[in-house]
């Protein structure tokens, strides 16, 4: 008889959190499927009725990982649209990747933890998102268009937040609030208009970005539950 989908979501699941668990502790070359096995309380063959390889598992953690900020920003969203604003946006994903080592660990590459693992296989949707969300954004008039090189100046901006921690001691004393303030700030300041925009446009900017993600979020559930497991990333 085959498995409820539930039940095998739920088993994929729990193989992931042993994952992540020792993923965090060990980093990636250090862990092995049997320490998943042992650490899930399950048999070695069981992890490959889910994921091939090691590699794939491991990118499942990531894209479930990437698929909760994703839900989490959605939700935010839908409770007030406002947080689509890019200096609001940024601030709130700042803030919720300081509570996700494993998510901090992807933005910043940090090769110790995750190996080679830096890219995931739905990279390229990914960045097709990325592409509508500046679209979108400048389009609707809430980023300026005449910043050379958008998503390299936004992505410089935001990236110094993540990383400086791990070069100098300058932040020691910032609750993670006020970093994430000091990041709204620079994106405000330097990136979006001067004049705030309306609620309409807001609203209706907040609905566009919401699809774009309701459908990566999609894309990231197929590969990560697939009853048949995920294909190897090329």
């Amino acid at each position: 008889m085959a498995e409820r989908p539930d039940r095998t979501a739920g088993r994929a699941d729990r193989i992931l959190d042993a994952a992540g668990v020792l993923l965090s502790r060990l980093g990636y070359r250090k862990v092995t499927i049997e320490d998943i096995a042992s650490q899930a309380g399950i048999g070695k063959g069981t992890i490959y009725l889910h994921w091939p390889t090691k590699e794939t598992l491991f990118h499942a953690l990531l894209l479930r990982e990437s698929l909760r900020a994703a839900e989490n920003l959605l939700a935010r969203l839908d409770e007030d649209p406002a947080e689509v604003i890019p200096h609001r946006f940024h601030r709130a994903v700042f803030l919720y990747t300081q509570q996700n080592p494993l998510l901090g660990a992807l933005i910043t590459g940090n090769t110790e933890l995750l190996g080679r693992l830096k890219k995931h296989p739905l990279q390229d949707q990914d960045a097709v998102v990325t592409e509508r969300y500046l679209k979108t954004m400048t389009d609707r008039g809430l980023l300026r268009d005449d910043i050379p090189h958008l998503l390299f100046s936004m992505r410089a901006s935001a990236l110094g937040f993540y990383l400086m921690d791990s070069f100098t001691t300058d932040g020691a004393g910032l609750e993670p609030e006020e970093k994430a303030d000091a990041l709204a700030h620079i994106i405000r300041t330097a990136l979006e208009p001067p004049e705030p925009p309306s609620t309409a446009n807001v609203a209706a900017t907040a609905a566009e970005v919401s699809q774009a993600f309701q459908e990566l979020i999609s894309s990231y559930r197929a590969w990560i539950y697939r009853k048949d497991g995920p294909e190897e990333p090329a």
